[in-house]
């Protein structure tokens, strides 16, 4: 039956192996559980959890001022981000916003923050940021770099059915990147990406953690033909948008040294030294602000 309020209550009931969702005489106690399915994630909370904060949007849903819709198993459904809205139910029940110290996607945080209208969640979110931005400001940079050559065996088409056996050497390039700044490594993630079968790929599915990333790549071969870097697995490295390919360590340098200067980081005097910065296989690179 539906109150005054143009509320809508219902229960579920199993009827054979299916569900029903029937009329109920009685709306639920504020303790009563209650799940959602927020984007095909299910969370069970309380009615009193979600109208804690009665100006935002799930108070009003759940006050019976907005209308709701159900699934097929008669559980409430909300077309949203499932992933994150366990931080927003979190902060429901307990009104402080706790984040892992790795949590990646404060944009999309924000964004259903916003949605749902829990204002204090939003000025919480804010202070957080303005926290990790100030936490952003000091930071240092750290590169290890190695090479190696190696030999590549390939064949070669010479005419229709007659292939030849070759080979070549080849650069190897590694290189260890750690930064005290995650968006740091967001930014050269932005700028870095791998080349494989004629495709550009960014580096940021690389990242070993927030702060650390590993790179290996390689030099274009000679000889080689292209369809044997895509068989085997030998990546190259490009930069954008001059959309330039990184062919040795002294053009990644400059490249990384470039995008780290126009984000506020400068060579660290102690290490290296100054004159044989493109030379050292450790550069060290800080920021102040």
């Amino acid at each position: 039956m539906k109150e005054s309020s143009g509320r809508e209550w219902g229960m579920v009931v199993v009827v054979g192996s299916g569900h029903q969702v029937l009329p109920s005489t009685q709306p639920p106690a504020m303790s009563d559980p209650i799940t959602l399915n927020v984007g095909g994630k299910l969370y069970t909370t309380s009615l009193a959890t979600l109208t804690s904060f009665p100006d935002s949007m799930l108070g009003a849903m759940f006050s019976g001022k907005m209308p709701t819709k159900r699934d097929s198993q008669g559980n409430c459904f909300i077309d949203r981000d499932g992933k994150v809205f366990r931080y927003i139910l979190n902060f429901l029940r307990t009104s402080h916003l706790d984040l892992p110290e790795d949590f990646q996607e404060m944009g999309l945080l924000r964004r259903e923050a916003d949605f749902y209208q829990v204002q204090p969640l939003i000025e919480a979110l804010q202070e957080k940021e303005v926290e990790l931005s100030k936490a952003e400001k000091n930071a240092m940079l750290n590169i290890t770099l190695n090479q190696r050559v190696q030999t590549v065996h390939f064949t070669v088409r010479e005419a229709p059915q007659i292939y030849s056996l070759s080979s070549s050497s080849m650069e190897v390039f590694n290189a260890n990147i750690f930064s005290t700044s995650c968006l740091f490594l967001k930014l050269l993630g932005s700028k870095l990406f791998y080349c494989s079968n004629g495709n550009l790929s960014s580096i940021t599915s690389h990242l070993q953690d927030p702060n650390h990333l590993t790179l290996d790549w390689v030099a274009n071969v000679e000889g080689l033909p292209e369809e044997e870097y895509t068989k085997q697995n030998l990546k190259r490295l490009w930069v954008v948008p001059a959309n330039k390919q990184i062919n040795s360590f002294q053009v990644f340098v400059e490249e990384v040294l470039k995008i780290a200067l126009s984000d506020g980081f400068c060579i660290d005097s102690s290490h290296p030294h100054a004159l044989d910065f493109m030379n050292n296989k450790i550069i060290r690179l800080i920021r102040y602000r």
